[in-house]
């Protein structure tokens, strides 16, 4: 009697040339996950002709040990235990021909502490099969056996607000604008002005690195001379993030050497340097005791639709696995893409030790961080002194608030931008703390202070009215049901 692969279909797991994946065992619909397997959700959208079942299949496959036709080398393997297994598809609400299907792969697919290896393996090859119109990853679930195999960030939440002797509020930052052209002694006065008027943080933007304008060691030196200036007129720590990308790990771990030595607490990277490097990075910033900021450039080009890529919270928990201690991820109220509902669980992913599985939040699997260190959320893009109750409201507390525009763009001057930014943002936090309702109450507390700040009165009187209001292309597939009380 022919071997077959047991899912029904009676054709022989062996016979030569080709089969469908599902008859070579990728369809196992009867699958219990292990506790140990890495879980991944992906939206498929199927050729026309192709069952969905079989392009589940085929996902599985060729993301793990499938190939175009039989081969008779699988006899020399468990084959079985390496196969990834697809074990459930079911469609999009309100999209027509669009499914979601959930595959598990064994954990000894995967080699310990690399996200090169593990990305290499979901999303290496699979992306342009032609079977499939459009394919997304949703979600993973990284189970605490190899959550263990990775370092996490260099120092986390709470150690990041231990060097920095600051509590119970947002930290605030702004990157520093105009973000090309700018000689190094006029980008450290932008520097300066920002610090000493009540920010914690600037930054350099993802693309200042090293060009004909200012080299990376004259902007590293006015750059500290600014944050040292800063610090002895207020007494408060502050931090420039120096951005160290480079073509080469040699340049970057110069770069962030020469700054460790000019006495910087905080480094940045791209994330256009790849896993490999962020990860070398993120072992430097430990060892070093230097705080690791993430900019995500270039996320969007596959974050952003809807049904191809890879979703910005699986992006977040690769991050979150190899190391840094920032990562950008959305403001809900800025000029970028973020819809409140899946913010809010790139947020959660970030942050907290423990996630439960939340459709809402777009969050298909229970995750659990076995005691990693939190990532602190950055929110970066078109926010202003007037969003100080929106931006508490959606983003809590651990969060970095960076008004770059909104500080540097004040009419009265970056010193009193950065002013009435920590203003509103202490404002909101006292009325949040005596118990008010801050997104209710944030707009009549905000201009009541304007009274006597007058750098927020200004800030608000020129951009209060300015929104962001376009349709997100990221959204929630599921709606919220109201219940009976």
């Amino acid at each position: 009697m022919p071997e077959t692969n047991g899912n029904g279909h009676g054709e022989s797991r062996w016979a030569s040339g080709v089969i469908p994946y599902r008859t070579m065992g990728y369809w196992m619909p009867d699958y219990v996950p292990k506790d140990t397997d890495v879980l991944c959700c992906f939206r498929v959208t199927p050729q026309p002709g192709v069952e969905p079942e079989e392009a589940a299949a085929a996902v599985a496959g060729e993301s793990s040990t499938a190939t175009w036709t039989v081969v008779w080398t699988d006899r020399l393997t468990a084959y079985e235990h390496y196969q990834a297994k697809a074990y459930r598809v079911e469609p999009v609400p309100n999209a027509p021909g669009q499914y979601l299907a959930w595959i598990a792969y064994d954990i000894d697919l995967f080699e310990e502490g690399s996200i090169a290896n593990l990305t290499s393996s979901i999303i290496g090859n699979v992306f342009g099969f032609k079977a499939l119109r459009a394919l997304r990853l949703e979600d993973m679930r990284i189970p605490e056996p190899y959550v263990k195999t990775f370092q996490g960030p260099p120092h986390g939440i709470v150690i990041e607000r231990e060097y920095l002797n600051k509590f119970g509020r947002p930290l605030l930052g702004a990157t520093t604008k105009p973000k090309l052209g700018l000689s190094a002694r006029n980008y450290g006065r932008v520097v300066y002005e920002a610090l000493r008027g009540g920010l914690d943080f600037t930054k350099d933007d993802e693309n200042i690195n090293s060009q004909p304008f200012m080299r990376w060691r004259d902007r590293s030196l006015a750059s500290m001379e600014a944050v040292n200036k800063a610090m002895a007129e207020t007494g408060e720590i502050k931090g420039h993030y120096l951005n160290v990308t480079a073509a080469s790990m040699e340049e970057m771990y110069e770069r962030a050497e020469f700054a460790r030595d000019l006495g910087s607490i905080i480094v940045m990277m791209d994330l256009t340097v790849g896993y490999t490097a962020m990860t070398s990075m993120s072992r430097w910033a430990r060892r070093n005791g230097v705080l690791l900021h993430l900019h995500r450039a270039g996320h969007s080009t596959f974050t952003r639709q809807k049904t191809h890529g890879v979703s910005f919270r699986v992006l977040a928990k690769w991050c979150r696995l190899l190391g840094v201690d920032h990562i950008h991820a959305g403001t809900v109220v800025g000029k970028l893409e973020g819809d409140p509902d899946m913010v809010r669980g790139y947020y959660d992913t970030c942050r907290l030790d423990h996630v439960e599985a939340n459709l809402m939040h777009g969050i298909q699997f229970a995750q659990d961080w076995a005691s990693m260190p939190g990532v602190m959320p950055v929110a970066s893009g078109g926010i202003h002194a007037g969003q100080a109750h929106e931006l508490l409201h959606h983003l809590g507390e651990d969060t970095v608030l960076q008004f770059g525009g909104g500080t540097i763009g004040h009419p009265m001057g970056i010193a009193a931008g950065a002013t009435a930014n920590r203003t509103a943002v202490e404002l909101m936090i006292q009325a949040r703390n005596e118990g008010r309702d801050v997104l209710r109450d944030g707009p009549y507390l905000l201009r009541k202070a304007g009274r006597w700040c007058t750098p927020l009165r200004a800030a608000i009187d020129v951009w209060g009215d300015i929104t962001f209001n376009y349709e997100s292309t990221d959204t929630p597939d599921v709606v919220a049901t109201p219940t009976a009380l």
